[in-house]
């Protein structure tokens, strides 16, 4: 017979929800995160942040490098009351010494929310099966939906002429990166229509436009996939990225080949999309190389404001995936803990 376990803490949630992709939400559960960003946006700026997260813990495991993320989760995090910790490989015995199961039970019991960057799509797995509190992708191999959040918000706080999400079109310069990917089914989603542009080596997996496209049935949105650098005339938002990454330094110079000169954002590039395009980047950016320094810090940017709408995003996925849990004690119940205590404190 199995003992009952002495847990303090809820082990059997049944409306427990995670944070893998933005594929994953419908589009009012997508507006609904926006909604709380604009509210907690306000907040911020009126120096009144509401402590929705006070008391809580965020585990936050870097597998990999980041400086958004990690500040932006820590940032939310200290906000909103609550506290944030930063768990990287040499830190904690993940995979090595522990396995991913038992880190994901035993974080479950310690912290209210485990943000991952991992390195692969396995390990995010792992701690999704066995964790009792939401986890949140902050990025693997396959998507980046914290940053989906971000850039959403990012385009409607900037589109001026009445228009909606699903009116619009971007185009993502580059390759088939996980924010690519993202981008291409948040779009497929929204019913926005969406455009890679680059070279034909590295177009996106049919797979992954095949779930985009099955998304634009039901949404009105379009997919296309092309190397024809003139297609931008029609987009409202271009999108830049890194033509590798740090596990592609092997390839770096054959992907610079590829892409270069004819895919790199500029302002004369920008200048061909629609009139009042706008230019994100998900940073960090390789100057010269997917965007010129001019396109970054020119009238079309709104890359740092894109920066900036992280740490709104991550107070958003903070309060949004834990306050359905969420146990307010009143003062009595406080009061009686505390007198229990000190009770017993003065007995030693």
């Amino acid at each position: 017979m199995k003992l009952p376990s002495s847990s303090a803490t809820e082990l059997n949630k049944s409306n427990l929800e995670h944070m893998v992709s933005m594929k994953d939400f419908s589009v009012a559960e997508m507006d609904n995160m926006m909604e709380l960003m604009t509210h907690l946006k306000q907040a911020r700026k009126d120096n009144a942040i509401p402590q929705l997260f006070k008391g809580k813990s965020v585990g936050m495991i870097f597998e990999a490098g980041s400086t958004r993320t990690r500040v932006s989760f820590e940032v939310a995090a200290t906000l909103l009351g609550g506290h944030a910790l930063f768990l990287s490989p040499k830190d904690i015995h993940l995979g090595g010494k522990e396995s991913i199961d038992d880190t994901s039970r035993v974080l479950s019991r310690m912290c209210d929310i485990i943000m991952a960057r991992t390195n692969s799509p396995e390990t995010l797995d792992g701690l999704l099966e066995m964790s009792t509190v939401p986890v949140i992708n902050g990025l693997d191999t396959r998507f980046h939906p914290t940053q989906m959040l971000a850039d959403l918000f990012t385009i409607r706080e900037h589109i001026t002429d009445g228009r909606k999400l699903s009116d619009l079109t971007l185009a993502f310069m580059g390759d088939a990166t996980d924010v690519c990917r993202s981008l291409m089914l948040t779009c497929a989603k929204y019913g926005m229509g969406f455009k890679q542009i680059g070279p034909k080596k590295y177009h996106m997996e049919q797979e992954w436009i095949d779930m985009a496209l099955n998304f634009c049935e039901e949404s009105g949105g379009t997919i296309e996939i092309t190397d024809d650098v003139e297609r931008i005339s029609d987009c409202d938002v271009v999108y830049g990225d890194s033509f590798y990454w740090v596990t592609q330094m092997d390839e770096k110079e054959e992907r610079l080949a590829a892409f270069m000169p004819h895919y790199v954002i500029t302002e004369e590039l920008m200048a061909k999309a629609r009139p009042g395009a706008m230019l994100l980047h998900c940073l960090p950016a390789n100057d010269k190389e997917e965007v010129t320094r001019g396109a970054l810090e020119s009238e079309y940017s709104v890359a740092f404001d894109e920066a900036e709408n992280r740490l709104t995003a991550q107070m958003a996925i903070l309060v949004y995936f834990t306050h359905k849990d969420a146990v307010i004690p009143t003062q009595e119940t406080i009061k009686h803990h505390e007198d229990k205590i000190n009770g017993f404190l003065k007995t030693l």
